[in-house]
């Protein structure tokens, strides 16, 4: 029954969908306000009969359904409560209902807030509508996630063993929420060029559509990096991967979108530029997903070959002709207010900083796509390894980490003499003397000494940003120290938000340039065997063998080691690391064997140690020992980016009060005295 009512939900929703967005596009048109209205009402029943469809799925999960083909291969009945609702997303169907969920959420929320709204809403939600129309379509046709399967097994393939794991609820579900968040400012976008109303109202209205969308996506790479790191056992947290790269893409141009919006916003600049990111980013989410799900590129992440690529490749090209087409006829509206007075001025250095994060996009997007385009023109496969991205990127990134810190110490319009000197004293000492304290300690390494010179210069000029802000507070109001610097990230969130989200950013880059000091041995060790292995800080770790222990649990055998370590000598403690064979309710192999990393983690390095194998079954195994330098930091850069992204997202800060009431006299002055502070 499952399969049925599913299954026909999808179709209704199809009819919904296609009928909501075409009665909001006349409704826009001819101005009649029922029809726009019977599109809301379309929407919400949209967002009912998908929840119902989701439902449905995870009921079918939940009780080992295996009439539906979906459940059949992706759970057993051996696999725990936990992983049955993560498998609901965990293969092509069920991701792409997640997707079409979270889409009509949105959507629902934009009927909820702008429902009052008649300019450029209509539109808008007829475009989101069409875009959902076109995922349910997805899931009728080639990918059905309630297809049913005769006869019914009595048990079921099971779930991808990479996938059970605590990462597999919030990674997807991050990422996904980051992905369709980008439809909502994109939705606004085509409006504008549609009404030609392409001023600052679109922006206005999706600003925190798109931080939301942001934020989530930021998230998502965040957790992808750890599940990776202690799930793969591969050693690291990055491997430019190609479904790392095109999920990273999206999120390299809304963070360019970000920064020169507030041009657009202070000097009424970069209208074209602003319009392009919004299209590119919704644009290159969907190429990201049409790479992942057409079997193009060979991923650990990517699905399997299937006629779902061609459905995307197609959406692909009709939203890019639409797009570019719109953008095309509405150039002649979208001429800037001003121009760039001087390129000493903050205009220019957020344009330079636009110009590096797209150069960056450009050059993953290159190198992931070069191994598809050479076998296609030359039917030979140049694959682009990671030191290739590290090295083209590198000195575009420290060029970048660079600019974080200069853009809020120059003026608008054009900086003087005097200005600059002032407001760079502070951060260029920090920086001069983060680089001394390193090389006296005796590193040498090129790109990590900058990578902290940078940092230290970034967070110099945000500790002053703050200094300064707290000291105009102390003056006009006699706050003390702390209570200024809570009222500076209440009354002014998306500046000072911002703020700690770039720490965040600092800390990562940091901690990112610890991996160039990793190192790492493979030994084949008896049980009292030890293995030893320098940091890079002059410690030795000795890594003993212990001994090995089998067992099976749940749908699993497994073949546990367990590592002693000491520390110049003194024992810190123990690892276990573990090497897994999933079997069905036979006894059959059913995935490749899988890795349990035993990780020790500390604030200057984490001991990472991986179980490959045992020697002609006996209790001597081969081990790979590596040390990664500052890894724990880019969990905390991580923790940091979620508490400033928090701050900048939270209702209400600046802009609050009422015009000619006291409060706002109080902060005018206010505003005063923090320029004069400049």
């Amino acid at each position: 029954m499952i399969p049925e009512l599913g299954q026909g939900a999808l179709v209704v929703g199809i009819v919904l969908a296609v009928y909501g967005a075409i009665a909001a596009a006349t409704g826009a048109q001819t101005g009649r306000p029922a029809l726009i209205e019977s599109a809301q009402r379309a929407a919400l029943a949209l967002f009912a009969l998908v929840t119902a469809c989701f439902l449905l799925l995870a009921y079918a999960f939940l009780t080992f359904d295996f009439s539906v083909r979906y459940v059949a291969h992706q759970t057993t009945l051996s696999t725990p409560f936990y992983y049955r609702v993560t498998a609901v997303w965990g293969a092509l169907e069920g991701s792409i209902l997640l997707w079409a969920w979270m889409l009509a959420l949105y959507t629902l929320i934009v009927v909820l807030r702008h429902r009052g709204e008649r300019d450029l809403y209509p539109w808008a939600l007829s475009v989101m509508l069409g875009i959902i129309a076109f995922f349910l379509l997805v899931m009728t046709l080639p990918a059905p996630p309630f297809e049913r399967l005769t006869p019914v097994p009595a048990d079921g393939r099971g779930l991808n063993p990479l996938l059970e794991d605590t990462g597999m609820i919030t990674h997807p579900v991050a990422l996904y929420l980051g992905f369709t968040g980008f439809t909502v400012p994109f939705a606004f976008a085509m409006a504008a060029l549609v009404t030609g109303r392409v001023g600052d109202a679109w922006i206005t209205t999706t600003r925190r559509w798109t931080i939301v969308a942001w934020y989530f996506l930021s998230l998502g790479l965040l957790i992808g990096g750890w599940w990776s790191y202690h799930v793969l056992g591969w050693g690291g947290y990055w491997a430019w991967d190609p479904v790392e790269n095109v999920a990273l893409l999206p999120w390299l141009v809304m963070t360019a979108f970000l920064h020169s919006v507030m041009i657009q916003e202070k000097r009424g600049m970069l209208k074209k530029w602003n319009l392009a990111l919004i299209l590119g980013a919704w644009l290159l989410s969907i190429f990201g997903t049409f790479l992942t799900r057409s079997g193009v590129i060979a991923s650990v992440h990517s699905f399997t070959q299937s006629p779902v690529g061609y459905f995307f490749l197609g959406f692909l090209c009709v939203g890019t002709i639409a797009s570019v087409i719109l953008y095309v006829n509405r150039l002649p509206l979208l001429q800037a207010e001003a121009t760039l007075e001087s390129m000493v001025s903050r205009e220019a250095s957020f344009l330079f900083n636009n110009l590096l994060l797209i150069g960056i996009a450009f050059a993953v997007l290159w190198g992931t796509l070069l191994p598809i385009l050479t076998e296609w023109v030359v039917g030979v496969k140049y694959t682009v390894k990671g030191p290739w991205f590290t090295f083209v990127i590198t000195p575009v990134a420290m060029a970048l980490l660079l600019l974080m810190g200069i853009g809020p110490l120059i003026a608008w319009r054009r900086a003087s003499i005097p200005n600059l000197r002032r407001q760079f004293a502070v951060p260029t000492t920090a920086g001069t003397f983060a680089l001394l304290i390193l090389l006296v300690a005796g590193m040498r390494d090129f790109w990590a000494l900058t990578a902290v010179a940078f940092g230290a210069f970034v967070f110099g000029t945000i500790v002053q940003e703050f200094a300064r802000g707290a000291r105009a507070r102390h003056r006009q109001y006699g706050e003390p120290t702390a209570i200024a610097v809570l009222q500076l990230l209440s009354r002014n969130r998306r500046r000072y938000g911002g703020y700690i989200v770039h720490v965040a950013i600092v800390l990562l880059f940091i901690a990112f340039a610890g991996m160039s000091f990793k190192t790492e041995t493979q030994a084949s060790l008896r049980p009292g065997e030890t293995a030893t292995l320098e940091s890079p800080d002059g410690h030795v770790y000795a890594f003993t063998h212990l001994g090995i222990s089998q067992y099976n649990a749940l749908n699993r055998q497994v073949t546990a080691a367990l590592v002693e370590v000491r520390r110049d000598g003194k024992a810190i403690g123990r690892i276990r690391t573990e090497k897994r064979q999933h079997v069905d309710a036979l006894g059959n192999n059913t995935f490749e064997p899988s890795t349990e990393v035993g990780i020790m983690s500390g604030l200057r390095v984490d001991l990472y140690v991986v179980l490959a194998g045992l020697v002609n079954g006996t209790e001597q195994a081969v081990f790979r020992f590596t040390i990664n330098p500052l890894v724990w930091w880019v969990w905390f850069g991580g923790f940091v980016l979620v508490i400033g992204g928090l701050i900048v997202l939270w209702p209400g800060g600046a802009g609050v009060a009422m015009k000619g009431s006291k409060t706002s006299s109080v902060q005018a002055g206010y505003a005063v005295k923090l320029e004069a502070e400049r």
